[in-house]
């Protein structure tokens, strides 16, 4: 769902970029308290969150075969909602559009603030609350967290389809019907959101069943042990936990999901389907892509997910995808210790005037 150049006109491209921009400072105040101080958990979360985003990279390299013709891939607003939460959620899909604009021409740059505004804030807002949503009413447990995950992912991309179809109302570049743009963009995406549902319950169940406690919607889930006694239930004392265990686990589940992330993108996405995605399916079909422009960076060494002058089909993508995931830890990693830090400096006690 990467729209490109040309598809929006520029009002109302500025529009959703003031949008875009709005929804990431209100994200960098959230996001503060999502990561900072360790009763929320945020030296847990800070370094979660770059790996996500790199995950998400690798992930959306891997395009699945969803009708004739047609293929899909994960847009990443639940998955990082549920993990990291709302905040960080959308500052890590954020992050990721960004490096794909910007390195390897996939998104316009004119419309970053539309797909920023479609992919990472209408998808991670729509899936949190409907996640929530179902927690409030599901039994409390890690099978109710990943169902929810699974509806919540599901809803969120037909959500993102018809927020692209409200954009284009307003805003597209091509006299199309707005009514046979929104019956196949939702009908497709209906489809691709089967597909985002399981890879984002397959990866919080996987999560969760490692370390809960890093799952930000799991929090507070976790049930007592109650043993019987006397006749009575009661609750079990809480078992203690080794401070020198939980670094290491951590680090574990770190580098086997960037290892994760490593192989999708190095290697395994050069089986992903060849076939257009959905947007790039509907553009062409009802004329949409028309007006569509050059990217401006169609000249970079990795436009396309290619790295250039390697002749090399297999070994140009996997090369590709192995440095966007780099790139993408390091500069998640990166935008999350900052705001981490800064939400240290705020609550520090020379802060308070102590």
């Amino acid at each position: 769902m990467h729209v490109p150049d040309g598809f929006i006109d520029a009002p109302t491209s500025a529009v959703t970029g003031v949008i875009a921009a709005g929804a990431l400072a209100v994200s960098l105040r959230g996001a503060r308290r999502e990561l900072g101080g360790t009763s929320r958990g945020g030296e847990k979360t800070a370094p979660l969150a770059g790996l996500v985003a790199a995950f998400i990279f690798a992930v959306q390299m891997l395009n699945f075969p969803v009708a004739a013709g047609t293929s899909g891939h994960l847009l990443g607003g639940a998955l990082a909602a549920i993990l990291v939460g709302p905040y960080t959620g959308v500052l890590c899909v954020s992050v990721v559009l960004l490096m794909q604009g910007v390195l390897f021409a996939d998104g316009g740059l004119t419309a970053l603030g539309v797909n920023i505004t479609d992919m990472a804030l209408v998808t991670t807002v729509v899936s949190y609350a409907v996640f929530r949503g179902l927690l409030a009413v599901l039994p409390r447990g890690r099978r109710s967290v990943t169902v929810a995950s699974f509806v919540a992912a599901l809803v969120s991309v037909p959500a993102a389809a018809c927020a692209f179809t409200l954009i284009y109302a307003v805003g597209g570049t091509t006299d199309v019907s707005i009514g046979k743009v929104a019956t196949a963009m939702i009908g497709v995406h209906v489809l691709i959101g089967v597909g985002e549902a399981v890879i984002t319950a397959l990866t919080v169940g996987a999560v969760i069943a490692v370390r809960p406690d890093l799952v930000h919607g799991a929090r507070g889930l976790r049930q007592r042990l109650r043993l019987r006694v006397d006749g009575e239930l009661v609750d079990a004392p809480a078992s203690p936990v080794s401070p020198a265990a939980a670094p290491t686990s951590r680090r574990k589940v770190w580098v086997t999901g960037l290892v994760a992330s490593l192989v999708l993108a190095g290697f395994v996405s050069f089986y992903a389907s060849a076939s257009p995605d959905g947007l790039e399916k509907v553009a062409h079909d009802k004329g949409i892509d028309t007006r569509a422009k050059e990217h401006a960076s169609a000249g970079s060494p990795l436009a396309d997910y290619g790295v250039k002058d390697v002749s090399d089909a297999r070994l140009s993508g996997g090369l590709a995808g192995v440095i966007g995931v780099g790139v993408t830890v390091v500069a998640g990693s990166a935008v999350f210790w900052a705001v981490r830090r800064r939400r240290d400096t705020d609550v520090s006690p020379v802060s308070h005037g102590l």
